[in-house]
């Protein structure tokens, strides 16, 4: 008997040019594109904040020229050291205890000391808080300058409003917030505040370093970047997996049906056998018969 060999399943490529399963990838392709879109995004995102500020903030500007008044804080602006003019607004002189005399450059958080904070109502009429020098603790304040005058400082942003006895008169913050409901008069009013570069006489000059430059990678930003790729990636696999399984599938299929044809055909022979064992039979016992007619 002779048996016909297992038709080799359906090769991958067969499959994949079916007009659905190219409908699929080019789906699938769809999705990995805008995944690396927003993989390019996040890695653009991380790298700009590794970009090193070469902006220049040494050279002193008008104040008037990177900042206004009930604006916020630009980039431009912070750290920056800016002239201004003005006069000092007399009587509302604060004390912000619990600070430290700054950082010298050597790296070092500084003394500790109090700082004194005074109001200066510019020649546009804006209000800016100005932090003129620091003294030992406890030392108050000593007999300041009035009038008009002309400062140059650096001008960094307001600290967040203090959660403390401020209440009771202690000051630990410079916040510009806290700062106007103490001011007997204000109309508008800068969102930073100025550290001059040359203290009063009974103070001591607070150290304002211009601000690092150095930048740093945003990892989370990175890895982000990284995991939409894997994404992307993985919508490819999909499309590869589906029509893997499919051709798995038509081969299994191929297979029963080889193999129920293999069963037919043995069942056919297995009938044939009978059928002559059978006949074969039936004509010795005639013929075992027959002899003793004959021999009558």
């Amino acid at each position: 008997m002779a048996t016909t060999a297992a038709a080799p399943p359906p090769a991958f490529w067969r499959i994949a040019v079916r007009p659905r399963w190219i409908a699929a990838l080019l789906l699938a392709l769809a999705v990995a594109g805008v995944f690396a879109a927003l993989g390019q995004w996040q890695l653009e995102r991380s790298l700009e904040a590794g970009v090193v500020d070469e902006r220049d903030t040494e050279t002193p500007v008008p104040l008037g020229s990177v900042a206004e008044p009930q604006q916020v804080m630009t980039s431009e602006a912070s750290g920056r050291l800016v002239t201004v003019s003005g006069a000092w607004a007399p009587g509302d002189d604060v004390v912000i205890s619990g600070r430290l005399s700054g950082d010298d450059g050597s790296g070092a958080a500084g003394a500790p000391g109090d700082w004194v904070v005074r109001h200066l109502l510019t020649d546009s009429g804006a209000s800016l808080a100005v932090a003129v020098g620091y003294g030992a603790v406890g030392a108050g304040i000593p007999m300041l300058p009035a009038g008009e005058t002309q400062l140059t400082g650096r001008y960094v942003p307001s600290e967040s409003p203090q959660a403390g006895n401020f209440e009771d008169g202690e000051r630990t913050v410079i916040a510009v917030a806290d700062l106007v409901n103490l001011w007997a008069e204000v109309d508008t009013v800068y969102s930073g505040y100025l550290v001059v570069d040359a203290a009063p006489p009974g103070l001591d000059t607070i150290a304002a370093p211009p601000p690092e430059l150095a930048g740093e990678l945003n990892l989370l930003n990175l890895f982000y970047a990284i995991e939409w790729v894997i994404f992307g990636g993985f919508a490819v696999y999909l499309w590869w997996r589906l029509v893997k399984d499919e051709q798995e599938k038509l081969a299994d299929s191929d297979s029963d049906s080889d193999a129920d044809e293999l069963g037919g055909s043995n069942a056919g022979d297995g009938n044939s056998n009978g059928t002559g064992n059978s006949n074969g039979n039936s004509a010795q016992q005639t013929t075992e018969g027959a002899q003793p007619a004959a021999l009558n």
